[in-house]
């Protein structure tokens, strides 16, 4: 809504169209994250294109607007691939996948 609500402040029009379903079934919970960790770098190169185009567009409140979204991205894309990495670590090791789903139900507590 941050999106559609600053386009709309600044006097522009918003046309929603259909997106595409995502994927819902992976192989492992390895290939979960790792589908995780691409969406969000596919993200972090879609608002890093917004910025360039803010920029060249010389629109200054739009490069202010989209700061918030390159920082989120960075804790994003890290936070992903940490779990990646654990995942990479434990393998298929029932013990520790239980103990790593443990730690990331607690997220946001």
């Amino acid at each position: 809504m941050k999106f559609f609500d600053h386009i709309v402040d600044r006097n522009g029009r918003v046309k929603l169209t259909a997106i595409e379903a995502p994927e819902s079934e992976w192989a492992s919970p390895l290939a979960v994250f790792q589908a995780a960790y691409a969406h969000e770098q596919k993200v972090t190169a879609m608002i890093d294109g917004l910025v360039k185009l803010a920029k060249e567009e010389g629109d200054a409140a739009t490069g202010t607007f989209l700061q918030w979204f390159v920082t989120e991205q960075v804790e994003e894309e890290k936070s992903a691939d940490e779990v990646v990495q654990k995942l990479k670590m434990v393998k298929d090791a029932a013990p520790a996948l239980l103990m790593l789903d443990a730690v990331l139900g607690k997220r946001g507590e």
